[in-house]
């Protein structure tokens, strides 16, 4: 709304334009009006507190994001109408980036479903995934993109993805099929608008992908727990110093920086006199930096909806003070101390001569502790599982250059064999080796 003229500043400007004050109000009120209806055009309510960052080409993108995984099953179904009562909130308080998956039981179809009956179809961006991992043939690029149309009952799909990159060797697979070009021709017919990948592997190979084509965004899991982990704030950085817009999945790595947190983090945060509950900790945390555009958050509550929607619309870019951070440092902290390794993710013992990627082993092997075993094991094989060349502790030849470089002293060799052994059990090595063969068999036989 246009400001209310200052006293002293009207009455001059009025003596000195020779017009009244009733004009001067009738001038204001204009002015209120062509903002309101500015705000319309752009897709914004007027009453709408929601922010919005920019894409690549310079729509507006809702800073929350909703992420569509985690909607309430009932009966081994999606509950449609709770999920279209969250949806619709959602909406309603200017959300407009929705983001899917083809492997992501109903959610597709449910999403599609909700937007149509009520007629919202185009006062949203809709993002899903082509599932690149069981993809073997050119072909399978028109018939899982067609199936995502329908299930999502729509004839264009906003921000298409490559689902779960961790390794360059599957973008060259991608790449060797064709993908540039059939993305290509989806653009010209405008049945995709945007194209990117969400990533879930080394730093290394992230700026690798990143640098390997002329993306329009990407997506990666980024949270203070996950800071130096993954791609990471350097990944961020990296994308955005090319111009590629950021989504960030997983700020709550699934709920565990609010349900799992150390009774002392808890404490630490109802003692703090911001009065921010553990989640807008994190979601401010990630708002706080520019280079963020849209922070997923799987909504399956209309209390969650509300107050994510609040957080949205009052965090700024910036607002942290060093008291701020020193709080997040300190329940950090208070996690690691439930962990086995005290790594903290700095990388200086990286690059390893063999390739094993040493931050992402301690990390996942830490997970096993601070969250549950099998949070550690799935993130491990998520990460180097799904390589060409895993990046496994396995490939440590106990050269011993890791050490000379840790500042925390830790004795690494001795800790990737502890970690080794715990995070791959029989049964995740003969599962990743699978999934590895059927991933690799059309590039193999290449070669």
């Amino acid at each position: 709304r246009a400001p209310a003229p200052q006293a002293g500043v009207s009455t001059n400007f009025t003596t000195w334009a020779g017009i009244g004050n009733a004009k001067v109000q009738l001038i204001l009120n204009y002015a209120n009006i062509f903002l309101i209806f500015s705000a319309i055009f752009a897709g914004q309510s007027p009453n709408d507190p929601m922010q919005y960052r920019q894409d690549k080409h310079g729509n507006a993108l809702s800073v929350l994001g909703y992420g569509c995984m985690r909607f309430t099953r009932k009966n081994g179904a999606i509950d449609l109408d709770k999920a279209e009562s969250e949806v619709m909130a959602a909406i309603r308080g200017g959300v407009n980036y929705f983001d899917t998956a083809f492997i992501y039981p109903g959610s597709e179809a449910a999403l599609g479903q909700i937007l149509e009956r009520n007629g919202v179809r185009d006062q949203v961006y809709i993002a899903t995934k082509l599932p690149q991992y069981i993809i073997q043939h050119r072909s399978a690029f028109d018939r899982y993109f067609n199936e995502e149309l329908k299930r999502l009952r729509t004839d264009h799909v906003d921000y298409y993805l490559l689902h779960q990159m961790a390794d360059y060797a599957q973008w060259e697979k991608m790449r060797d099929l064709g993908i540039e070009e059939w993305v290509a021709e989806k653009k010209r017919s405008g049945a995709i608008r945007n194209f990117g990948f969400s990533y879930h592997g080394p730093t290394e190979h992230f700026l690798k992908i990143l640098a390997a084509y002329d993306w329009d965004f990407c997506q990666i899991q980024y949270n203070y727990r996950d800071e130096h982990t993954q791609a990471g704030v350097t990944g961020l950085k990296a994308a955005a110093a090319r111009g590629i817009p950021v989504v960030i999945m997983e700020p709550l790595r699934g709920g565990k920086l609010v349900n799992l947190l150390p009774e002392e983090s808890k404490k630490r945060i109802a003692r703090d006199e911001r009065g921010w509950t553990p989640a807008e900790w994190a979601f401010r945390w990630l708002y706080n930096q520019p280079e963020v555009t849209v922070v997923l958050s799987g909504m399956n509550s209309l209390e969650m909806v509300e107050e994510n929607l609040k957080t949205a619309s009052e965090a700024r870019v910036g607002e942290f003070t060093a008291r701020d951070f020193d709080l997040i440092e300190q329940i950090s902290q208070d996690i690691r101390r439930k962990e086995k390794v005290g790594c903290t993710g700095c990388r200086y013992c990286m690059p390893c001569p063999q390739g094993v990627d040493i931050p992402t082993a301690f990390r996942c092997y830490n997970t096993m502790y601070s969250e549950s075993k099998w949070a550690g094991r799935f993130q491990y094989l998520l990460s180097t599982g799904f390589s060409r060349e895993p990046a496994t502790a396995k490939r440590c030849i106990e050269c011993g250059k890791c050490e000379k470089h840790c500042p925390q002293g830790i004795p690494i060799r001795e800790k990737l064999k502890e970690a080794d052994k715990a995070l791959r059990p029989l049964h995740f090595r003969i599962f990743s080796a699978v999934c590895r063969l059927n991933i690799f068999r059309q590039r193999l036989r290449k070669d």
